[in-house]
């Protein structure tokens, strides 16, 4: 349908703008803005903030009050048709009396979806979609959960101008500047799990956490009280008991290609969970299927060029975020990715989404394209 005048489009513009307040919060529920709109102006908003609360139709309908009766919704994803941790939406709605609702895009979600339909049921006029191409950026993760069983995989890259990504020794601590690594803290803070490979964790240590200081956020304490999980690909099960990233808040899993289980050898909010492949290494579709099976929207991989270089080899990347830095380290470094290819028509097309100056830096926001 698309008879929408200026106020529709407004109203849900709003909308998406509202969504937007759940960005770091709401998962492993979508991100959801809603409007309530009476005689030519907005009479309610809201937004769902984390799973468990209110959804963004409920928080709307209560500040709007007696004025939704009668009313115009907006929202930017259809409303939820079923009971999970709360009630149904398009009950809510046919509850309150209004008289329309204007939707962005259907919910891909199949137990949660069907709400358009109840609606119409119910004698409210229902149109949409509207801005279906914006509200579908807000959830990319979601969608792709909902469709495919697979989170959304986000390869996080730092990079020379020359796209030497370590020194021969190893040493890569730091090849970008502040602002690159605080931009890299909000990449953590949207993600379910964040993905790292034995290596790094053997020569660098690191805690792969979300650090509330160097998170560029009003709210930086809040978002980082809820630590994404963190996932160890560890094929010979090498993880030391003493390794940071096992004693961080939140918790930890070692995917492994070992038969063996040790979770016992290992803290308390540790995993350990095997994922063998035929080549002797982790199943990364396996480790994938199962994180979206934990309702893991998004998830970062940030480690060597190894594991990131396998993961786009096996044409499980979503995205590549690579961080460039105004440096050269010359020709003994190490490459980027590391990709057995061998002549030109083997090469991986990407189309660049966006590049933009982070500080001294440059990010590439780039998405491998598709065969077929």
């Amino acid at each position: 349908m698309t008879d929408f005048n200026g106020f529709d489009h407004g109203c849900m513009s709003r909308a998406l703008q509202l969504a937007r307040n759940g960005w770091y919060s709401a998962q492993p529920n979508p991100r959801v803005g809603c409007v309530v709109a009476r005689d030519g102006r907005i009479v309610g908003e809201g937004f769902h903030r984390q799973a468990g609360e209110a959804h963004a139709e409920v928080n709307a309908l209560n500040e709007a009050g007696e004025l939704a009766r009668g009313s115009t919704v907006y929202v930017t994803l259809e409303p939820c048709n079923h009971r999970g941790r709360t009630g149904p939406c398009s009950q809510a709605l046919t509850s309150a009396g209004v008289a329309e609702v204007v939707y962005a895009m259907a919910d891909p979600h199949k137990t949660a979806s069907g709400g358009i339909q109840t609606l119409k049921d119910a004698g409210v006029r229902v149109r949409g979609p509207l801005l279906q191409a914006q509200a579908e950026k807000l959830n990319e993760g979601f969608i792709k959960r909902c469709r495919t069983g697979l989170p959304l995989v986000t390869l996080k890259l730092a990079m020379s101008l020359d796209g030497r990504t370590a020194m021969a020794s190893g040493e890569s601590q730091w090849i970008t500047a502040e602002h690159a690594r605080r931009d890299v803290q909000k990449l953590r803070a949207q993600s379910g799990a964040i993905i790292t490979g034995i290596g790094s964790v053997l020569l660098d240590d690191p805690a792969m956490t979300v650090r509330a200081a160097m998170l560029p956020l009003d709210n930086a304490a809040e978002v980082a009280a809820r630590q994404p999980l963190r996932v160890v690909v560890d094929s010979g099960l090498r993880t030391p008991w003493a390794a940071k990233i096992l004693h961080q808040p939140g918790n930890t899993l070692i995917a492994t290609a070992a038969e063996r289980a040790a979770s016992n050898a290992y803290p308390a909010n540790v995993d350990v969970v095997a994922f063998p492949g035929a080549d002797g290494r982790v199943d990364l579709a396996a480790l994938l299927a199962y994180l979206g099976a934990v309702e893991c929207n998004d998830v970062l991989v940030e480690a060597g060029a190894q594991l990131c270089g396998a993961f786009v080899e096996a044409g499980l990347a979503d995205r590549l975020v690579i961080y460039m830095a105004a440096k050269l380290m010359g020709s003994q470094g190490r490459p980027l990715l590391n990709l057995p290819l061998a002549v030109m028509a083997e090469a991986v097309e990407l189309n660049i989404e966006d590049i933009r100056p982070i500080g001294k830096d440059w990010r590439i926001t780039a998405v491998p394209v598709k065969a077929g």
